[in-house]
């Protein structure tokens, strides 16, 4: 079966590792007759700066209907600082496609990425589920007298029972077919008692359909301290829009940093999935041959076990293990060469791995 991929490089770094990225699907799909079909797209800052297009209706209908897939670089660039073009296209699919489940998996390929004392390798290697449709980040809210000294500014936190009940239920799931024994849950129902309660009572709920799995609940700050007093006693995390995007930060660390981390967005049980490398676009960086191209390739291992080939994304994380511990690396986990040398390196390796 083919599958066509949308490919957007996004702003910055972005451009850099997508680039690198688009190298190994290309590879990927010649040696293994994937038949995947790239399609590059023209969006992001520049095209925004050109003509003022963020995200046209009809390239989304199109991707919506055509693609299995959207590899997407970061957005971000100072020239918009509305960031009008990264709302629109990130938020775009994000709720236009409703994907509620942000997939975030922290793996210590190398005991040396591991800031940890007495953790590494054997030890990081955990998935978080962020809600990603709901929450804060929603955006509900407004402000009342402006630049006064009497402003009130509200940002609402929306939390529904089919959105709350969806992204528990997923890692339940994920976790019942890989055969994990226990789901944590991260909420804040001690002081947050009616949005949060609900995430309690639901988590609850839901445990009770998956007996042979451990429910454990956390509030967030108990279990940003798990993470790293103990991180093999985790190994899947879900939780809120908020608290997964500060808890994945934890876990990027925990793995070796930002440039070592990928992500996936998806509907389970929909064709359609988001994957993204989960660094900024670090405008002061690009162009200068520094970032890492390591965190795409890995998003790339994602997107292949959404297409079935879970065997591919293990090759890809055995080939990035290999690299690391040989020092064929960039700067941020300890080796010396740049984004072109580090990648060549890592494709090296695959390829005859392939072969």
């Amino acid at each position: 079966m083919s599958h066509r991929i949308a490919v957007i490089p996004g702003d910055g770094i972005g451009v850099e590792v997508i680039r690198e990225a688009t190298r190994l699907l290309t590879m990927l799909s010649e040696r293994r007759s994937l038949g995947l079909d790239l399609w590059q797209l023209d969006l992001g800052a520049e095209r925004f700066l050109r003509d003022g297009t963020t995200m046209p209706q009809a390239v989304f209908e199109e991707i919506r209907d055509t693609c299995s897939a959207i590899l997407m670089g970061a957005v971000g660039d100072p020239r918009v600082p509305s960031n009008q073009h990264a709302i629109d296209i990130l938020f775009g699919f994000r709720f236009g496609l409703e994907l509620y489940a942000n997939i975030r998996p922290v793996r210590c390929l190398a005991d040396r990425l591991s800031p940890l004392k007495h953790f590494g390798e054997k030890d990081v290697d955990f998935v978080i589920f962020r809600e990603n449709t709901e929450g804060l980040y929603v955006n509900v809210g407004g402000q009342v007298r402006r630049g006064t000294p009497d402003e009130i500014a509200i940002n609402e936190d929306i939390n529904t029972r089919k959105g709350v009940e969806r992204i528990i239920r997923a890692a339940f799931e994920f976790a019942a077919e890989r055969g994990l024994t226990r789901v944590h849950m991260a909420d804040k129902s001690n002081a947050m008692r009616h949005a949060h309660e609900l995430w309690l009572r639901v988590f609850r709920e839901i445990a009770k359909e998956y007996p042979a799995i451990q429910a454990v609940h956390a509030y967030v700050d108990a279990m940003a301290m798990y993470m790293v007093q103990d991180p093999a006693s985790i190994q899947v995390i879900v939780t809120c829009n908020l608290f997964g995007d500060i808890l994945t930060d934890i876990g990027a660390a925990l793995q070796g940093g930002l440039g070592m981390a990928g992500s996936a967005s998806l509907h389970p049980g929909k064709r359609i999935g988001l994957f993204e490398p989960v660094h900024g676009s670090a405008p002061p960086l690009a162009g200068k041959d520094v970032a890492n191209p390591f965190a795409s390739f890995l998003t790339v291992g994602l997107m292949m076990s959404h297409l079935g080939h879970r065997e591919l994304e293990t090759l890809i994380e055995d080939c990035i293990r290999a690299c690391v511990q040989a020092g064929e690396c960039t700067h941020d986990v300890g080796g010396a060469l740049g984004t072109r040398a580090a990648s060549e390196a890592f494709l090296t390796r695959i390829a005859a791995r392939l072969a």
